[in-house]
């Protein structure tokens, strides 16, 4: 074996890196943890706030015109690894770890910002620019503080416990960057696939982006008289994914999803004839006029909200004792007293120091309630009562966050919010504020709420790359910040830049859907209007019971919270993935195809992820050669399926094509 050759296995993913460990086995990461290396220098800090900044601009039109945000980590990876190559830096998988991470604050700000803050807009209330700035850099700020605690629980302890598929997405490509070779090429070649794939989808629309069933006239009649209908995002990117995630989390998943679609959606229909009046809160059309896609938004997803809070109240009960540890090793640091877990004196395992992670949360909470107080309500009780709404849901909720990140790679953020500005909007009415100066408190809340269970969520991602590759914990959650407070202010600046040039109601304004669902409650909850409650409640007796049987049920409701058509693709991964892995009764070949999958889907991520960033900018630049009469037509729904069939062939082959040897 040649000199390089060692090289490019020394560095290398351990075999160990997906699977759970063995005991006594340990997992070593790629980087030394007894060894300094490159991290933290004014090259990779200032890329890091360059791709903040852009991203930010990127995600914030793209998520405010068609209310879907792309994931920034992986093309800023991508780009990292172009940068040092052109710029022949040796050893740069630590910089181009902290690049990532510090630019991949810009999703996540993103997400925080655009599912809330424009509602105010919608709402015709009066929003500056520091209102929309503060509540995206304190929440972000507050994401990132209250999840360091738990860091060494979701990367350490549960390794091989949780698929993570974004951060393996990305730490697939940072690993394959730096070491070349077949795995390089393969990662190449499958991310020129995917992405011109997804390309050709979202720029030049020469198949539909989704399939359904209502392509065939059999599909069509039990659409319009069932309200029956599949569906099916064929894009590269979420079948990366769903192979990622594994079979079993997208059956659990997709579950859920069709206990939706293919059971209440049914029932419901079956009483529609006998309706004569609208049936729920704030809704205004009977079940019998309404189309499958509309009973799912009305009467589905607030079960599938009911599902996530209680299941993040379960998850709450059940990590109890990791929060307590994580509480009394806080406490024991900032006080001084010994006791506390001892100090990990190894580079890959050092956080932030606990007292200041506490000093940290008090300043936070101090700027938040100066902000609450001189910024928003004006009056001391209701500034408090925000405080207090914010610091004790973004606390609980940040480990739900970061488990559903780590199942699913999708935050159920938007859900976890809704339920935020519920119950922010009943103690605030309860409290005496009500009208528009109680909208405004309870958007800024969820504002502020949403944001930082975004960035709990992202930020597990970060930092499980940097686990696996033997980045320092300490530094990506010190440089985070800053990459925050860049995203932030960009963020506040592109949606009052947006509201001006488009606005948010009326024709040709930017869609917001989150935000407008927002605002579609938070109205009538401040003018005393119900909530859908029973539904609600419904979700979380479901929940309750799927605890008992064993069945997870946070991506459960999740399943019944996010569309169809972006949970199928996800099974469709998951059985592909499955086929590959079991094709063979000897072991390590199934490993070496198993890998080699994971690598070409991480690929159709990463390309995706990439192209969508070039779409948005083309988007930006008003460039669309999209024919929308050709892509709503039932030969490119049927052509979109066929092409969906060769991508899944594609990986499928490749995939077999492993030998254990040769990787």
């Amino acid at each position: 074996m040649s000199r390089q050759e060692e090289q490019q296995k020394r560095i290398g993913l351990p075999d160990n890196a997906y699977r759970e460990l063995k005991p006594g086995e340990e997992y070593q990461p790629v980087m030394s943890p007894h060894q300094a290396v490159p991290e933290v220098s004014p090259y990779s800090v200032t890329w890091g706030l360059i791709m903040a900044a852009v991203f930010s601009a990127a995600a914030a039109y793209l998520g405010l015109k068609i209310g879907q945000v792309f994931e920034a980590a992986i093309p800023i990876a991508i780009i990292a690894i172009g940068l040092s190559t052109v710029s022949k830096r040796k050893n740069a998988l630590g910089e181009n770890i902290i690049i990532q991470s510090i630019g991949a604050s810009s999703g996540v700000i993103v997400a925080g910002a655009i599912f809330t803050l424009p509602a105010l807009y919608i709402l015709n209330l009066e929003a500056e620019f520091y209102q929309v700035f503060l509540a995206s850099l304190l929440g972000g700020a507050l994401g990132i503080l209250f999840l360091i605690p738990f860091r060494k629980y979701f990367v350490q302890e549960m390794h091989g416990k949780l698929p993570f598929p974004e951060a393996t997405a990305t730490t697939e490509v940072l690993i394959s960057g730096e070491k070349g070779g077949s795995q390089a090429q393969m990662l190449l070649v499958s991310g020129l696939v995917g992405g011109l794939y997804d390309f050709v989808i979202a720029t030049f629309g020469w198949w539909s982006e989704v399939f359904t069933t209502r392509v065939f006239a059999f599909g069509e009649r039990l659409a319009n008289q069932a309200k029956m209908v599949f569906k099916i995002n064929v894009g590269a990117a979420v079948i990366g994914l769903g192979y990622i995630i594994g079979l079993k989390y997208a059956a659990i998943i997709c579950a859920g999803s069709f206990v939706g679609w293919f059971v209440l959606i049914p029932f419901l229909n079956y009483f529609a004839e006998g309706m004569a009046t609208p049936v729920g809160s704030n809704i205004t059309a009977v079940i019998g006029a309404m189309s499958a896609e509309e009973i799912f938004t009305h009467y589905i997803r607030p079960v599938g909200i009911g599902g996530i809070a209680m299941a993040g109240i379960i998850g709450i009960i059940r990590s109890w004792g990791v929060i307590r540890q994580a509480v009394a090793l806080a406490v024991s640091e900032t006080t001084g007293r010994k006791g506390g877990a001892s100090r990990e004196e190894l580079r890959t395992r050092r956080d932030l120091p606990m007292k200041i992670i506490g000093v940290g949360l008090l300043a936070v909470a101090l700027l938040i309630f100066v902000f609450f107080q001189f910024g928003v309500v004006h009056n001391l009780t209701h500034a408090l009562v925000g405080l207090v709404i914010v610091m004790v849901i973004a606390f609980l909720f940040t480990t739900v966050a970061a488990n559903a990140i780590a199942i699913v790679g999708t935050n159920p953020v938007s859900g976890m919010t809704l339920m935020t500005l519920i119950i922010a909007s009943l103690i605030m009415v309860s409290v005496g504020l009500k009208g528009e100066t109680g909208m405004i408190a309870a958007l800024v809340i969820g504002g502020v709420v949403c944001t930082a269970l975004s960035m709990a969520g992202g930020f597990i991602t970060d930092l499980k790359i940097g686990y696996w590759l033997g980045s320092s914990p300490y530094k990506q959650e010190s440089w985070k910040f800053l990459g925050t407070l860049v995203a932030a202010a960009t963020v506040g600046g592109v949606i009052l830049l947006l509201n001006k040039a488009y606005g948010f109601t009326g024709e040709s304004a930017m869609v917001a859907p989150q935000a407008n669902a927002m605002a579609a409650v938070i109205e009538p909850m401040m003018s005393g209007k119900p909530a859908p409650w029973l539904l609600y409640g419904a979700g979380a007796m479901l929940s309750l019971i799927l605890t008992m049987i064993g069945v997870p049920a946070l991506a459960f409701a999740l399943g019944m919270f996010i569309p169809l058509q972006l949970n199928t693709p996800l099974l469709i991964g998951g059985i592909v993935a499955h086929l590959v892995a079991t094709r063979s009764h000897d072991e390590k070949l199934n490993q070496a195809r198993r890998e080699r999958g994971t690598l070409i889907a991480s690929g159709f991520i990463a390309g995706g992820a990439l192209m969508g960033v070039v779409s948005a900018i083309l988007r930006l630049l008003e460039i669309n050669y999209v024919d929308e009469s050709w892509v709503d037509s039932n030969p490119s729904q049927l052509l979109a399926f066929g092409m969906m069939l060769l991508l899944c062939g594609f990986i499928f082959w490749q995939s077999l094509r492993a030998r254990p040897e040769s990787e």
